[in-house]
């Protein structure tokens, strides 16, 4: 059995004396699953991802649980045909002609707005920005529009980096348990429940009023904006700071990024996120064993299993040569895709990849082009358990 302690997900093994990676030792904390197994490369980690013998673990699971019980699973935690209905009813939100033809135009609005704040400041916080972008990406597609968005941002900001570890003594566990009741309640009274209230007057052509559609009641809908915020906001919000904090130390990387056209800028980008996957893992809970040559010892009923993205994707066999190098350019196999598991894989692998890589791709291309740009002070890099993915705060930018 490959046990947790055995491999240091900080060392990798493959490359040839490169390794570009900014976030390997934050990856060390794990997440909020002690795992039994972990995947070791590319093969196995997919092979756990597509497997019908799993069900998800991890994330949001405990906190989604303490909401309530809800008569419905948010589709995070869906599993089988369930699943795959409710996957597909949701699709249409984040298919590329969607992204393109309904949210284009807010994201490079929001960029144009965000760069040219910054432009009059001459000063700000990369990660303040991304996570404005972010949240007003997110707010629109899931259909949380009817609040103040300053205070949408506060909220989920601090409900998704908040404290996670319930003290053990008793007085402080029940602080812990009243602030985070706080927080959830704070966010469907001033943010969900204006938004259905609108919905239920005027539907519009996002996730909230199709949930309403279905018959989700409030505390339903107040759980599926709880995951699509996380999707959309947390993840989001680092790998933009990570990518722009790699092309201002690298000015290569930089003028590699502007010279491409989309489709170029969005290889680099992708190429980024394979190196810096902002989920470091993902958990499954085994319903049944694997086949023996499934090559994972200790894969049996019951056992956790960590997804080591970060091993998977620094994989020789499947990504070549320098894999824990930046390498522009660099040719992938379809197979395994140019961000390799970074957007996981199989049933559910995360839907708003498009969304995250467009608006990514559309803020920094008009960043990266103010005259004078530099990086007055790198992030602070922390590890968020929940999200088992790292935190990047207090970058300074400045420009002429």
């Amino acid at each position: 059995m490959l046990m947790e302690a055995e491999v240091r997900s900080d060392a990798c093994p493959f490359h040839h004396g490169g390794d570009d990676r900014k976030s390997a030792s934050g990856s060390e904390a794990g997440g909020t699953v002690v795992p039994n197994v972990r995947t070791q490369n590319f093969a196995q980690a997919r092979t756990i991802l597509r497997s019908d013998k799993v069900h998800q673990a991890g994330f949001m699971a405990e906190q989604v649980n303490r909401i309530g019980s809800a008569t419905r699973q948010p589709i995070l935690f869906l599993e089988g045909e369930a699943h795959r209905v409710q996957r597909g009813a949701t699709a249409r939100f984040f298919t590329p002609r969607v992204v393109t033809t309904h949210y284009r135009e807010l994201m490079i609005r929001l960029s144009d707005n965000l760069v040219g704040r910054f432009r009059r400041d001459k000063r700000a916080q990369l990660d303040q920005l991304s996570l404005e972008l972010a949240v007003e990406v997110a707010s629109h597609i899931v259909g949380l529009t009817n609040s103040d968005p300053a205070g949408l941002t506060k909220r989920l900001d601090v409900f998704f980096t908040g404290d996670f570890d319930r003290p053990r003594n008793k007085l402080g566990a029940l602080a812990w348990f009243l602030r985070s009741q706080y927080r959830v309640l704070s966010f469907y009274f001033r943010d969900v429940a204006p938004a259905i209230r609108a919905r239920k007057k005027q539907r519009r052509d996002d996730v909230i009023s199709h949930l309403i559609d279905q018959g989700y009641n409030g505390r339903e809908i107040l759980t599926e904006c709880l995951v699509y915020g996380a999707a959309g906001m947390a993840t989001t919000r680092e790998f933009i700071v990570m990518a722009a904090w790699h092309m201002l130390e690298r000015e290569e990387l930089r003028a590699s990024f502007l010279a491409a056209d989309e489709s170029g800028k969005i290889a680099l980008l992708e190429e980024l996120l394979r190196l810096e996957p902002v989920v470091g893992y993902i958990y499954r809970r085994m319903q049944s064993g694997l086949p023996s040559d499934a090559g994972l010892e200790g894969a049996e009923a019951g056992a956790a299993v960590a997804v080591d993205v970060r091993a998977a994707n620094t994989d020789a066999d499947a990504f070549g040569e320098r894999p824990c190098e930046v390498v522009p350019g660099r040719h992938v196999s379809a197979k395994y895709g140019n961000a390799g598991l970074s957007f996981g894989d199989g049933e559910h692998r995360c839907p708003g990849a498009q969304v995250a890589l467009l608006e990514t791709c559309l803020f920094l291309e008009r960043l990266m082009q103010v005259p004078g740009l530099k990086l007055d002070r790198p992030p602070s890099l922390a590890w968020n358990r929940l999200v088992t993915g790292y935190e990047l705060r207090n970058a300074v930018i400045s420009c002429d």
